[in-house]
């Protein structure tokens, strides 16, 4: 079995007391090691950029040149789930 593992380089930060006690109360709350909950909050600032295919569909809607949706059987599709 291949599994990959991710590199991963150990750093220090020196944060505000009052800030690193928020965070450890928020990685808590989400059954998170402190340093799991930081690098998710890091990752989803770092990588909020929107990727080329959704870029398109976005400026698509905007310009509501896209094909519409048909939600006739809306209520069909959710029983069947």
């Amino acid at each position: 079995m291949n599994v990959a593992v991710a590199k991963k380089k150990q750093t220090a930060f020196r944060l505000d007391n009052d800030l690193l006690e928020r965070l450890k109360v928020k990685a808590h709350r989400e059954n998170r090691s402190l340093n799991n909950y930081v690098e998710r909050v890091l990752m989803s600032v770092a990588y909020d950029e929107p990727n080329e295919i959704t870029i398109a569909a976005m400026k698509e809607a905007m310009t509501g040149k896209g094909e519409a949706l048909d939600l006739s059987k809306w209520d069909e599709f959710i029983a069947s789930l």
